[in-house]
C-alpha cells in the first residue's frame, strides 16, 4: 500500500531538533513518532539537493540512539575527510571497491551508505553489506538506524537487493532513504516507505541559517542556493563562476546568439579538467535555463541576478519549444552522466542539436 505523504509547511510549532532550520511539519511528525514509540521502519526523505534530508536523518538518529557525544555527525558526507575519501575511492579499481563497500559508521548502531565510485552509485555490494548487517542486534538501546543516501543513484541490482530487506526488516531496524525525486524509485520500494517531502526553505529560514554560519557573499549565496542551506554553505563561488561562464556560452551558441567557435575554448577547458563531473556543469546549466524562463515570463527574481543583462537577449530570442527541448536534452544528459560519458563531447552535441532548432 502507499502511505500518506507528509509534506513540509510553515507550521507554528516549536523547533523539535535544535540547530536544524525549516521543515517544521516534518520535524514535528518525527518528534511525535519518537514520543509515541510508533516509528515506521522505512522512511523516505525526498527533495532538492542540500535542503537537509541527510542532516535530519542524522539528527533523528542521534536523538533516537541518545548520541550525546555527537558521533553520528562525524558521518556527515560534506565533512572534508569524508568527501576526500569518496573522491579518492573514484580512483580505486572496481574490484578493490567491491571488496570494501563504502559505509560510514562512527556510531555502532548508525550506518550511512553513500554513492561510490566514478559513477557515484549505490552498489549491489553496499546493499549486500546492508542485508548482512541488518539482522545484528543493537549494541545499545532498542534500535539500529541505517541511512541510504541518494537511493535514487542505486543501480537495478542494488535496488532489488534493498527491496528484499524492505520486505521483511528485522524489528530493531529503521531504514532512512534519501532521494531528490521519490518517483525515480521503483514503485515497490516507494510503496514500502513513509514518505516525507522536503521543500526549499523560506527566505526567512535561509537568512536565519546563514546568520549562524560565517560565510562570505551571504546575499549572493542566498540567491544562488534558492532555499537550499547545504548549497549555500558549500558553494565555491570561484568555481561556480567559471562553470557558469562556460554554460552561458553554451546557451548563447545553442540559441544562435554566438558562433559555434566561441564555445570551443570552453569545451577544450572542460575536457582538460578530468576530475570534474558533468553533473556539476549541468546543475549550473539548469539554473541559467531557469533564469531564462523567468525573464521570458516577466519575472525579475533570478538566481543569477548579477548577469541578468547577459541572460536577457536569450530570453527575448528563444521560443518556449526551444526551452522545452533544451530541458529535455539536459535531463537526458543527467541520466547518461551516470554512465560516464565524455563531458565535452556531450555538451558539444547539445550545442549543435539545439542550434539547429
Amino acid at each position: 500500500m502507499d502511505y500518506p505523504l507528509y509534506s513540509d509547511a510553515n507550521s507554528g510549532s516549536r523547533v523539535q531538533f535544535p540547530g536544524f532550520f525549516g521543515h517544521r511539519a516534518i520535524t514535528t511528525a518525527l518528534a511525535g513518532m519518537m514520543e509515541t514509540g510508533k516509528i515506521p521502519q522505512t522512511l523516505l526523505f525526498s527533495g532538492p539537493e542540500g535542503v537537509g534530508k541527510a542532516t535530519l536523518a542524522r539528527r533523528f538518529g542521534a536523538q533516537l540512539l541518545n548520541d550525546r557525544a555527537g558521533r553520528i555527525e562525524q558521518d556527515d558526507l560534506s565533512l572534508e575527510n569524508n568527501s576526500t575519501l569518496i573522491a579518492d575511492r573514484e580512483k580505486w579499481p572496481a574490484d578493490k571497491r567491491n571488496q570494501d563497500p563504502l559505509v560510514f559508521a562512527s556510531h555502532p548502531d548508525f550506518l550511512t551508505f553513500a554513492p561510490d565510485g566514478p559513477l557515484r552509485q549505490i552498489t549491489i555490494q553496499q546493499m549486500r553489506l546492508l542485508k548482512e548487517r541488518a539482522p545484528l542486534k543493537p549494541l545499545r538501546g532498542a534500535w539500529r538506524v541505517f541511512v541510504v543516501d541518494s537511493i535514487d543513484h542505486a543501480n537495478e541490482q542494488a535496488a532489488n537487493s534493498l527491496l528484499k530487506t524492505l520486505e521483511e526488516p528485522p524489528p530493531h531496524l529503521i531504514l532512512i532513504l534519501t532521494a531528490r525525486n521519490a518517483y525515480d524509485l521503483l514503485p515497490t520500494i516507494r510503496s514500502r516507505t513513509v514518505p516525507f517531502h522536503f521543500a526549499r526553505l523560506t527566505e526567512d529560514d535561509m537568512r536565519a541559517f546563514l546568520e549562524t554560519r560565517n560565510v562570505d557573499h551571504a546575499e549572493r549565496r542566498l540567491q544562488l542556493a534558492e532555499g537550499s542551506p547545504g548549497v549555500a554553505v558549500s558553494l565555491d563561488l570561484e568555481v561556480y563562476d567559471r562553470r557558469r561562464t562556460a554554460m552561458l556560452a553554451l546557451l548563447k551558441v545553442a540559441g544562435g546568439l554566438e558562433p559555434f567557435g566561441s564555445w570551443m575554448k570552453h569545451s577544450d577547458s572542460i575536457a582538460a579538467r578530468r576530475t570534474e563531473r558533468l553533473e556539476s556543469y549541468l546543475e549550473v546549466l539548469y539554473s541559467l535555463i531557469e533564469d531564462v524562463v523567468r525573464l521570458a515570463n516577466g519575472s525579475a527574481n533570478l538566481r543569477n541576478q548579477d548577469i541578468a543583462r547577459e541572460i536577457e537577449p536569450l530570453a527575448r530570442k528563444v521560443s518556449f519549444a526551444w526551452l522545452r527541448a533544451m530541458v529535455e536534452r539536459v535531463d537526458e544528459l543527467v541520466e547518461l552522466a551516470r554512465r560516464n560519458i565524455q563531458r565535452s563531447i556531450a555538451l558539444d552535441a547539445l550545442a549543435v542539436e539545439l542550434r539547429s532548432r
